[in-house]
């Protein structure tokens, strides 16, 4: 077994060859990276465009991370080691999975980040569907500020349906201004799951806007 330095180390090499393989076949931003606490737990609450948001993510920033993953991308021979090496963390989708829970919250007890997607699946338009509560558990917890990223282009870069990505593709990722752990505790998980939902969306029109494209409509 590695110890936790080489681990690290290892992790920071996966994610320089990630960074340059992401610069070399997409047009990628990045915008408010101040936004990413220096030091102490945090959560990247994400929204889900395609398999690769993982990398578009964390490969900008400074601070190690954990990731949440479907417990069935673990199986293969070589992909579930490889993702076990970068800090990914099973879990099963649809059920109470605490064992997974509580390596996130070792994770965050430890000082590092933790990147998930409250949607749990990758979307089928575009559009981001309405969060769960039960990730601000993670936050309480762990007293964890949640950061929320939105990531724009890469659903049109490798929506679900492709079988292989689209190179050449733009792709903007905005890091949001962190929400304190306080206001999370005082915040019911329904009412925040709305409120993290809303932000994302608000982000996702912004951006979009920003860049010629046509904003989603939501109801």
């Amino acid at each position: 077994m590695f110890g936790q330095p080489i681990k690290d180390a290892w992790f920071k090499f996966a994610r320089l060859w990630c960074g340059l393989f992401c610069r070399v076949f997409f047009r990628i931003h990045f915008y408010g990276l101040e936004n990413i606490p220096s030091e102490g737990p945090f959560i990247l609450a994400s929204n889900h465009q395609s398999f690769l948001d993982p990398l578009f993510c964390g490969i900008a920033l400074k601070r190690t991370l954990s990731f949440m993953a479907r417990d069935t991308l673990f199986k293969g021979r070589i992909f579930g080691p490889l993702l076990f090496s970068v800090n990914a963390i099973p879990v099963r989708r649809g059920q109470a999975d605490i064992a997974s829970i509580r390596a996130i919250l070792e994770k965050l007890k430890q000082g590092k980040g933790v990147c998930l997607f409250p949607e749990a699946t990758r979307t089928d338009d575009g559009k981001i569907t309405s969060f769960k509560g039960g990730f601000t558990l993670l936050s309480r917890r762990g007293h964890a500020p949640i950061v929320p990223v939105l990531i724009d282009g890469a659903f049109e870069c490798w929506p679900r349906h492709r079988r292989i990505f689209k190179a050449g593709s733009k792709i903007t990722v905005t890091y949001g201004k962190p929400i304190p752990a306080e206001q999370i505790k005082e915040t019911e998980d329904d009412d925040f799951a709305k409120l993290l939902t809303d932000t994302l969306r608000n982000m996702q029109s912004e951006i979009r806007s920003k860049e010629g494209k046509e904003p989603f409509k939501y109801s």
